[in-house]
């Protein structure tokens, strides 16, 4: 799933269920294709719906991650609960990523 928000020129992706091995190709792809589309300057993920999260996973927002910050846009994950959370927090990659804290919306998160 993936919004615009108007003015903001920040569009916002929210993957659900597993992020694995077996759907993570898929979600490197739509992250990469938004992340170098000429429409936005920030991509922010909410993590709200997802369950799980692997290394497969992990490395998908690594790449992103990396591939905005060399093409100077911003990236960013909100919504993250507390079971996905410790792995960012275990991988000590919560000191990388601009995670937010949960927002009850997503125009709460993009301002």
């Amino acid at each position: 799933m993936q919004s615009s928000l108007g003015q903001t020129r920040t569009t916002v992706i929210q993957p659900n269920g597993h992020i694995n091995a077996e759907n993570a190709a898929a979600l490197k792809q739509q992250l990469v294709e938004t992340v170098t589309c000429q429409e936005y300057t920030s991509l922010l993920v909410d993590m709200s719906q997802v369950e799980s999260l692997d290394s497969a996973g992990l490395m998908v927002f690594v790449s992103t991650l990396t591939l905005a910050q060399r093409l100077g846009k911003s990236f960013g994950l909100f919504g993250i609960s507390p079971a996905v959370r410790i792995i960012f927090e275990l991988t000590q990659l919560d000191r990388v990523f601009h995670i937010l804290e949960v927002h009850p919306s997503v125009e709460m998160a993009v301002a």
